[in-house]
């Protein structure tokens, strides 16, 4: 089977999934009792203020909630086609304008922790694995299963404490006060430079720990072959023999998921972006599902559903083009 066959029945085979993700997220966001009229009728009550039947149902009929079902799912469907991903019941805006303002700094976030993780990790796994044993291996062996076993809001939070306490710095948000508001200027981009390394750092640790040991334990499998024995018996020179047979080999896993790195590109690290108060996607969705606010909450969803889909294809056409053992029938 060639690899555009190939494609064109992975794409056909995405849509149908996509489809049924949409159902499935439409569901799942259904499911809570009530909805944002509901909520936003039982706040004003909380305020002392009376609400009338005729009030409700006016309220449901502005925001679409008195529609059935399955035309709410095909009105909210119909707009993703479109491109247009509806408007915010609790922050009264486009939901393109609200992403539009996140997401930018969201990708720029996620793209330099995905880059820090791979540009660390893989290194050192492979290190680590042709130096077995050595204090090398050991000190990232600990710092590995610490890396992994501790979680990143905690870590976010150990992090504030020693940088505030310490030197009276603080790694929260990713512009200083004077440039929050401020619109875009090479000043504020400088700012955002300058609070980037402390997220980035953070947000990386627990992926780059696992890396390293995935990445450690594929190598040190792959060392143990008889066809490295033979390159080596052959006079092969070390540095060449790794990075022709057993490097190539050993990132294949690493190659098979990377792709599913796409959503979180997209969302950030949610509880750590809590933490460290940064203005990116994950926070917003968290606050959409709070506030029964549906077309945010479903529509980010469905992106991380599509992101997660076309994510997968591009791995595996990442892992046929690393190892010419992969074929597709």
């Amino acid at each position: 089977m060639s690899m555009l066959s190939y494609s064109l029945r992975r794409v056909v085979y995405m849509i149908v999934v996509l489809a049924v993700l949409s159902v499935l997220v439409f569901v799942i966001i259904q499911l809570p009792p009530g909805d944002y009229a509901t909520s936003y009728v039982e706040a004003l009550r909380l305020q002392g203020e009376e609400v009338t039947d005729a009030q409700i149902q006016s309220i449901k009929k502005q925001y679409g909630l008195d529609l059935s079902l399955y035309q709410q799912y095909f009105r909210w469907t119909g707009g993703l086609l479109r491109g247009y991903l509806g408007r915010s019941f609790y922050w009264n805006e486009p939901i393109n304008d609200l992403l539009a303002e996140r997401l930018p700094l969201t990708v720029v976030l996620s793209t330099c922790t995905l880059l820090f993780t791979y540009a660390v990790a893989v290194p050192i796994g492979i290190l680590s694995a042709t130096r077995q044993y050595s204090a090398f291996d050991y000190v990232f062996t600990v710092v590995g299963f610490i890396g992994v076993a501790l979680p990143n809001f905690l870590f976010a939070l150990i992090v504030l404490y020693l940088l505030y306490e310490g030197f009276g710095l603080s790694a929260g948000g990713l512009f200083s006060s004077n440039y929050v508001a401020e619109p875009w200027s090479w000043g504020k981009v400088a700012d955002l430079i300058k609070h980037l390394p402390a997220p980035i750092f953070i947000v990386g640790t627990s992926g780059t720990a696992g890396l390293i040991r995935v990445m450690r334990a594929n190598m040190l499998d792959e060392l143990r072959r008889p066809y490295v024995q033979t390159a080596r018996a052959k006079g092969l020179a070390e540095t060449r023999m790794l990075l022709k047979y057993p490097i190539r080999i050993a990132i294949n896993p690493i190659l098979s998921t990377i792709g599913w790195s796409l959503p979180g590109i997209f969302s950030g690290s949610t509880i750590v972006s809590i933490v460290l108060a940064l203005p990116t996607v994950g926070p917003l969705l968290l606050d959409a599902l709070r506030a029964q606010d549906f077309y945010v909450a479903g529509s980010i969803l469905m992106i991380l559903s599509a992101l997660t889909v076309i994510g997968t294809f591009i791995s595996d056409l990442l892992l046929a083009w690393a190892d010419p053992r992969v074929r597709f029938d």
